[in-house]
């Protein structure tokens, strides 16, 4: 990978600001509103991410959303570190995307979970790192059933994969990507705290579930 470079304090704001601004389009909410006339807000669990999109019963929309909020992590911090040649600044503009999806200014600070651009932010960053974690996600969710469960195991151990693996199979991920699956995985957890209560009540909803 590049050299690590520092930008400016000045520009690693107006870095943040524009990744934050990428990362709050609801993509889910303006999809699901175009084909369905729907607002996916008042469906399931009135998360507006591609797990909620699908309780609609559309598969179509759920994996355009999926995409979609994972690629606007991706391009954030692809962006970013192409215009400076910096992973302090694509990392910055990345967390800033997550930030976004999680707390959209457009919706009243009120967004997803961040799963999706949680996996194109990593993917993006340092691909190893993200196939591991989509790795693990296939395999709890598919195993389990949950998809929120799956994320919860994947977010935790992505941080330790990484810090594991760099050593053993000697590839590069400086250390802002490494911060930057950390903080991400922090912030999953913290907005998955309902979901946790549901799945030790043995209440929470399976994979494909379709909830009113």
């Amino acid at each position: 990978m590049q050299d690590l470079v520092t930008p400016a304090l000045m520009t690693l704001a107006l870095v943040a600001v524009a990744g934050y601004l990428l990362g709050s389009i609801p993509f889910g909410v303006i999809i699901t509103r175009m084909a369905t006339g729907q607002d996916v807000r008042a469906i399931g669990s009135g998360n507006i991410g591609a797990t909620n999109v699908l309780r609609t019963g559309r598969k179509d929309l759920a994996l355009a959303t999926l995409l979609l909020d994972a690629g606007k992590g991706a391009a954030a911090l692809l962006i970013a570190r192409w215009l400076f040649d910096s992973e302090v600044a694509g990392a910055i503009a990345g967390g800033a995307a997550f930030l976004g999806h999680l707390f959209p200014v457009w919706l009243g600070f009120r967004g997803g979970k961040g799963v999706a651009t949680f996996f194109g932010l990593l993917l993006a960053a340092w691909w190893p790192l993200g196939l591991m974690a989509g790795a693990i996600w296939l395999i709890v969710a598919f195993g389990l059933r949950y998809s929120s469960l799956a994320a919860l195991v994947a977010a935790a151990v992505t941080p330790m994969l990484a810090t594991l693996t760099v050593p053993a199979l000697h590839l590069p991920a400086p250390a802002p990507i490494l911060l930057l699956s950390a903080f991400t995985a922090v912030l999953i957890w913290i907005r998955h705290h309902q979901n946790i209560a549901r799945l030790l009540k043995g209440t929470e909803p399976r994979l494909g579930a379709r909830k009113t």
